[in-house]
C-alpha cells in the first residue's frame, strides 16, 4: 500500500515551484488562481523573493501548500494514494490530495490559518524548542511540572520531541531537560508557540472558517495529527483539523499506525526531505522516496 505524506512549515526555499510554473499548463493556471485568491502574487515571493519573505507565516504556509498540492496534481495517473498524512500544515495538502477539500477551499483555509496563527503569535511572545535524546515520557513530565505554559507539540520520531510555549516556559524546560541528559535542547526559529494552548485565539478563528467549508467524502483515509489514526468521515476530519492548532502533532504514532495498517512505501510530496528522514527513524527498513520537482 502506498502512503503519500506532505511536509509542514520549515521546508520552504526560494525558487520553489518555478519548474512547475514553467513546465506545466495546469500548475501555471492554478498558481495564477492562487495569486487571485490570496490577493497578492505569492508566485513572485516563491520564485524570486528572499528567505525573509518566505519566512512570513502568511507566505510560508500557502507556499508549501501550493508546492505540495500542485506537484501531486501534475503527477496525473501516477498519483494513486492508498493513504495520506501531512505534518501540521501538510494535513491540508493531504486533504486536497485525497479529495476531501477542493484546491480553492484548501488554499483559503491555509491562508486563514496562517493569518490567525500570526495574530495569535503577536499576543504573547512565545517559541518552540527541539529536544533530542530523551524518552517522550521524560519530556512530558518536565513540561507538566513547569508553572509557565510549555507542552509537547511535535512527536517527530523516537528521541525527538518538539516542545512549545511561552519564552519563559521554554527556557525553564530546556534548562531542566539539559540537566536530565538531553543531547540537544535547541530553540527553533519560529514565530510562536504552535500546537500549544497559546494558539487558542487562532483555533477559534479557524473553527468558523472550517465550519463554513465543504468537506467531501475522501477517496482514501487521512491519518490525522491529532488522533494518529485513519479517518474517512468528513465531520470527524473537520473536528480534528480544528483541534490540531492547540494539540500535538503525533507524527511518530501516525507513521507507526500507517505501517501497522499495511503501508509498504512512503512518498513525500513537496519541498525538502524531512518526513522521509522521520519515517526512517521509525522504521529503518521502510521504503521512502520524495517528489520535490516537476516530473515531466
Amino acid at each position: 500500500m502506498k502512503a503519500f505524506v506532505f511536509p509542514g512549515q520549515g521546508a520552504q526555499f526560494v525558487g520553489m515551484g518555478k519548474d512547475l510554473y514553467d513546465n506545466s499548463d495546469l500548475a501555471r493556471e492554478l498558481f495564477e488562481k492562487a495569486n487571485d485568491i490570496l490577493g497578492f502574487r505569492i508566485t513572485d515571493l516563491m520564485f524570486e523573493g528572499t528567505d525573509e519573505d518566505l519566512k512570513q507565516t502568511k507566505v510560508t504556509q500557502p507556499a508549501i501548500f501550493l508546492h505540495s498540492v500542485l506537484l501531486a496534481k501534475t503527477l496525473g495517473n501516477d498519483f494513486k494514494p492508498d493513504m495520506v498524512a501531512g505534518h501540521s500544515l501538510g494535513e491540508f495538502s493531504a486533504l486536497v490530495a485525497n479529495g476531501t477539500l477542493s484546491f480553492e477551499d484548501g488554499l483559503e483555509l491555509v491562508s486563514k490559518r496562517a493569518m490567525a496563527m500570526q495574530k495569535a503569535c503577536e499576543v504573547e511572545p512565545s517559541t518552540m524548542a527541539a529536544i533530542v535524546g530523551l524518552e517522550d515520557d521524560v519530556v512530558e513530565k518536565v513540561c507538566a511540572e513547569i508553572d509557565d505554559v510549555v507542552v509537547p507539540a511535535n512527536y517527530n520520531c523516537p528521541g525527538q520531541l518538539v516542545i512549545s510555549g511561552s519564552n519563559e516556559g521554554i527556557d525553564k524546560a530546556c534548562a531542566k531537560l539539559t540537566e536530565l541528559g538531553a543531547k540537544r535542547a535547541l530553540k527553533l526559529m519560529v514565530g510562536g508557540a504552535f500546537h500549544s494552548p497559546l494558539m487558542e485565539p487562532a483555533r477559534t478563528e479557524l473553527a468558523e472558517a472550517i465550519e463554513a467549508t465543504t468537506f467531501n467524502q475522501p477517496n482514501c483515509p487521512v491519518y490525522q495529527n491529532v488522533t494518529a489514526s485513519a479517518v474517512t468521515d468528513p465531520d470527524e476530519i473537520r473536528k480534528n483539523l480544528v483541534a490540531q492548532l492547540t494539540a500535538p502533532v503525533r507524527w511518530t504514532q501516525t507513521v507507526k499506525t500507517m505501517i501497522a495498517d499495511g503501508a509498504t512505501s512512503f512518498t513525500e510530496i513537496g519541498p525538502g526531505k524531512v518526513l522521509q528522514g522521520l519515517v526512517k527513524k521509525v522504521d529503518r527498513a521502510m521504503e521512502t522516496n520524495g517528489i520535490n520537482a516537476y516530473q515531466g
